[in-house]
């Protein structure tokens, strides 16, 4: 499908591994010109290497000046922003009584303030001319109960979010989705390591979780992603799309 992304400006967060990287690579792919932000400089280096034409922004963010510093450079680079996929984030933490306070936070701060900052930047731009495309990453466990709280506490706050500011940036031209993957299974991922350290374990997820009987790729998120930042998804907003192969159990 010609998605008409070709020279579009597109900055990703968490774009150094995983679902990041994938994401990087397919708006590369379409034509885009590309920046992802990371924390490693390495890590940075190495997504450079694969993915040739990238450009790299080094921040940390969890912090609001690092963020303000990192769009400012993307702004330097590209002259505006057409695309915002918030992807960073991390998920840590355990049961709620066993689970710090501060874990809580530090969840929040990646995994949804980071978002909603980078969001209101972008949009600011965006709005001026009247079109641009913001996707949050979000998750399944957004969606409903299941895996860490810290994590799901923020993921579904994502959700709330993209639906609250889609009401708001759809009047300026601006559309705001988000993508919720389900188990998606890469090289730097939480499933990989656990599969290594129990398959059998792992293996009896799979049959019993997803109807699909399988792990979701990073490309899978990828194309849905890349579809929602393009104008074929002109009359998609507010969405939260659900990309897990069945495994979620809500009927929404």
């Amino acid at each position: 499908m010609e998605l008409g992304l070709e020279q579009k400006k597109v900055l990703v967060t968490g774009g150094s591994k995983g679902i990041g990287k994938g994401i990087a690579s397919l708006f590369l792919d379409e034509g885009a010109e590309v920046a992802i932000v990371a924390r490693s400089k390495e890590g940075l280096e190495q997504a450079q290497k694969e993915l040739p034409g990238v450009k790299m922004i080094q921040a940390d963010v969890t912090k609001e000046a690092a963020r303000v510093q990192a769009f400012e450079k993307f702004q330097q680079t590209f002259g505006t922003v057409d695309v915002l996929v918030n992807n960073a984030g991390k998920s840590d933490g355990r049961n709620v009584e066993e689970t710090a306070l501060g874990e809580f936070e530090s969840a929040m701060n990646m995994n949804y303030l980071s978002a909603v900052h980078f969001s209101k930047i972008a949009y600011d731009v965006m709005k001026q001319k009247q079109a641009g495309s913001i996707v949050n990453i979000s998750s399944i466990y957004g969606r409903e109960a299941g895996g860490k709280p810290s994590y799901n506490n923020s993921k579904a706050a994502l959700i709330s979010f993209t639906k609250a500011f889609a009401d708001e940036a759809i009047k300026n031209g601006v559309r705001v989705n988000s993508v919720a993957p389900g188990a998606i299974l890469h090289p730097n991922g939480n499933w990989q390591k656990r599969l290594q350290e129990n398959p059998e374990k792992i293996n009896q997820f799979v049959e019993r979780e997803i109807p699909g009987g399988r792990f979701g790729t990073v490309e899978e998120i990828a194309n849905v992603v890349v579809f929602l930042a393009s104008a074929k998804a002109s009359w998609v907003n507010g969405a939260s799309v659900n990309v897990d192969g069945g495994q979620s159990r809500m009927n929404m």
